[in-house]
């Protein structure tokens, strides 16, 4: 039997301007519950950390927020914590020695938020389960790619489509 997805496995969302990536990204703090795993993908300037501020001000109300590129991680509290890391510096680094550095495999608890800018860079780390965001520039703003794995993440996903589009029937 093939392994099928839902049809909310996957969303495609573009967004014009560095505010709408940061009300996408708010639009989905609205629905997270504590314990998720948010990776992030794409080039250098593409959204990753716009999106980033957004989930921070959904989730604290705090207008501002950085790449946490030379700390690595950063905390912020609120409804739930938000864990963010840039593991862009982590690059060629052995995945026994990332988890030395950071404790990446000691994060994601019950109530808080990892998101995770430069995700490929510690995918063996990574929790099979999770949402992924793959930015790309375009000529006129960024696309925006969600990919869904496992049947929390479809349902956060699901929830998150509809504060856009409503119910589907």
């Amino acid at each position: 039997m093939a392994n099928r997805m839902s049809p909310f496995a996957q969303w495609t969302i573009t967004t014009q301007t560095a505010a709408e990536t940061e009300f996408v990204a708010s639009q989905l703090s609205r629905y997270l519950e504590g314990g998720e795993w948010l990776t992030l993908f794409g080039e250098l300037g593409s959204g990753k950390t716009t999106f980033a501020r957004g989930l921070v001000m959904g989730l604290t109300g705090q207008k501002t927020a950085i790449s946490p590129t030379f700390l690595l991680v950063k905390g912020y509290l609120g409804r739930l914590t938000l864990l963010h890391i840039d593991a862009y510096r982590l690059e060629g680094m052995a995945p026994e020695e990332i988890d030395r550095q950071i404790g990446l495999r000691d994060f994601g608890d019950r109530h808080s938020v990892v998101v995770i800018e430069w995700a490929d860079r510690v995918l063996p780390l990574l929790p099979q389960e999770r949402l992924e965001v793959y930015f790309e520039h375009l000529p006129e703003g960024r696309s925006l790619r969600i990919r869904a794995i496992g049947a929390k993440y479809e349902r956060l996903l699901q929830r998150w489509k509809e504060s856009f589009y409503g119910k589907s029937t």
